[in-house]
């Protein structure tokens, strides 16, 4: 076991601890080229970093070199440069061809959402428009889009078509050009809320994120809610290993304890992670990171490492949250750091 302690270095350069860090439907870059870790976020500590410009009209980026602490944010991506934006949600980070992408979703004053590429030669930004519109249909209210590469290495945005518009939430993909500047085609809905015999009346489709197993077998991790009311991470399988499915869903969620919008990255131990949002209350929002076993048909969880659940867990678990906050070390089966 890797008990990742603080020293100096850590304190002095990554000084945010993953206990401390607000951020809802966090993405992880294991970036190889520069044995960092990164994330992207929302929010930051005024109170902590107070030359750090505050409000919502920012991406900020943090980095780490074991997952645990965090450096100081730093803005990687301002709103302004889209001009009239009201919001966006669920930054993540992808790399093509040799640029990294961040994905989000933007809502300009009297329009519906739409998900958008922004690219950098950097993890750390600046980011830029990679297009000069939003990819997702015009006309559909969408959110949370992630990159996909299929066996021949073309890419596509897979996405939520969201509940608020049409009720029964949907989980479409949508080829992209090969600059990832614009839609290569039609979208495809690929599944419906209603479609997960776990999911209760709320309609929603959050989250989603694709992986392929080792022998083959395509996988996607989404959220929903439960019929209890909790926020939660399921799986479904595609029949054909391609993303047109059809689509087999898990009969029970793989993590139903209020933390939900997961995402997959590799460590630099080689280790297979999951990364969610716990719990589903937004003041409260921080990272569990799961340390996970995969087969060539399914997934399953190991361990929890950084100790956030303890005072957040949800669902079913609600009643045994703990008052007190967690003090203790994260301890990783092995060591994280490149």
């Amino acid at each position: 076991m890797f008990l990742c302690a603080d020293d100096m270095e850590d304190l002095e350069k990554y000084p945010w601890h993953v206990r401390d860090v607000h951020i809802s439907d966090p993405f992880i870059l294991a970036d190889r080229a520069s044995g960092r870790y990164y994330t992207y976020v929302q929010f930051t500590d005024q109170r902590l970093f107070p030359e750090v410009p505050a409000g919502p009209g920012y991406f900020y980026v943090l980095e780490s070199r074991d997952l645990v602490h965090w450096s100081r944010p730093r803005v990687c991506f301002e709103k302004g440069i889209l001009g009239d934006c009201l919001d966006m949600w669920a930054p993540e980070c992808h790399v093509w061809k040799g640029k990294y992408y961040l994905i989000s979703s933007f809502r300009a004053p009297g329009n519906y959402r739409r998900c958008r590429l922004l690219v950098s030669d950097s993890p750390l930004g600046p980011f830029l428009p990679a297009g000069e519109e939003p990819v997702t249909p015009e006309g559909w209210h969408c959110l949370d889009g992630t990159l996909y590469t299929d066996r021949k290495g073309m890419p596509w945005m897979v996405f939520c078509h969201e509940w608020l518009q049409v009720g029964d939430g949907q989980v479409c993909a949508l080829p992209l050009s090969a600059d990832l500047k614009k839609a290569a085609g039609e979208p495809v809905i690929l599944f419906r809320a209603s479609d997960g015999p776990w999911t209760g009346p709320s309609g929603v489709t959050d989250g989603p994120f694709l992986h392929r197993l080792p022998g083959g077998k395509l996988m996607m991790l989404w959220s929903s809610f439960t019929p209890e009311g909790a926020y939660a991470i399921a799986a479904a399988y595609s029949a054909s290993g391609e993303i047109n499915g059809p689509w087999i869903q898990e009969k029970a969620p793989l993590y139903a304890l209020d933390g939900g919008h997961a995402m997959l990255f590799r460590a630099f131990s080689g280790r297979l992670m999951m990364a969610c949002h716990c719990p589903n209350d937004h003041r409260r929002k921080r990272i569990l990171l799961f340390e996970m076993e995969e087969t060539a048909e399914s997934l399953r969880i190991v361990n929890e490492v950084t100790g956030n659940w303890y005072g957040a867990i949800g669902g079913r678990g609600a009643q045994y949250a703990y008052r007190e906050k967690f003090n203790g070390i994260p301890c990783f089966a092995e060591d994280p750091r490149a």
